[in-house]
């Protein structure tokens, strides 16, 4: 999902630090063996995760939607040595991926794969957290949004994605789908929510930028 034209993007990612080589791997392995691989943070919006993880050095980031790891291994690469990031995935069947790719990057030890409902697991969760980063099935966001808040320390930010929906979140509410009506809900939800400082960027599909106060 692109706002961007793909010749614009090119420039983007051209003029973007490169990504490892084993990100690069994995995202022509997830394109050939897993459904829907479109749903990969990918190059440009990686890039921009593993610079924002290493400006701020969290020491617990909590991501929802693991889906093949692309997106835990960006922000991984920004933790400390004692550094964790507990991220969580519905379907079981992309673990031996996953996990092959964590193996291969060295960052293994500072991941943790939890698999189940997000509403479930995170609320047992012993931490709290710096970051977070949400990823997941739409019709959830604001749930996933309340429960991350709760988890987060003052001073924390929530990345949350797909917030533009291919831009149709500025269309009218009577011709556009059900998840674009609920990326417009989202993201009026988080601008009148006033425990919170917010922007959004245009990379990609649209990445909402949460300050928590």
């Amino acid at each position: 999902m692109r706002v961007f034209s793909e010749e614009m993007t090119r420039y983007l990612e051209n003029h973007s630090s490169p990504e490892p080589s084993y990100l690069t791997e994995l995202e022509r392995e997830t394109h050939l063996k897993v459904t829907m691989p479109h749903m990969i943070s990918g190059a440009q919006q990686g890039r921009f995760l593993s610079l924002l993880s290493k400006l701020m050095r969290p020491q617990r980031i909590l991501e929802v939607g693991t889906f093949t790891g692309y997106s835990a291994l960006c922000l991984a690469e920004g933790l400390p040595e004692n550094g964790i990031i507990d991220t969580i995935e519905i379907n079981e069947e992309r673990e031996s991926l996953m996990r092959k790719y964590f193996e291969k990057s060295g960052l293994a030890p500072k991941i943790r794969v939890h698999f189940g409902e997000a509403l479930e697991i995170i609320p047992q969760l012993p931490d709290s957290y710096d970051f977070a980063f949400i990823d997941a099935d739409k019709s959830n966001y604001a749930l996933y949004y309340e429960v991350c808040l709760s988890k987060i320390k003052i001073g924390g930010i929530i990345v949350v994605d797909n917030i533009l929906w291919r831009g149709d979140v500025v269309r009218n509410k009577e011709k556009i789908s059900k998840k674009a009506l609920k990326m417009q809900e989202f993201n009026q939800m988080v601008q009148e929510d006033s425990r919170v400082e917010n922007t959004i960027i245009p990379l990609r599909d649209g990445l909402s930028l949460i300050y928590k106060k």
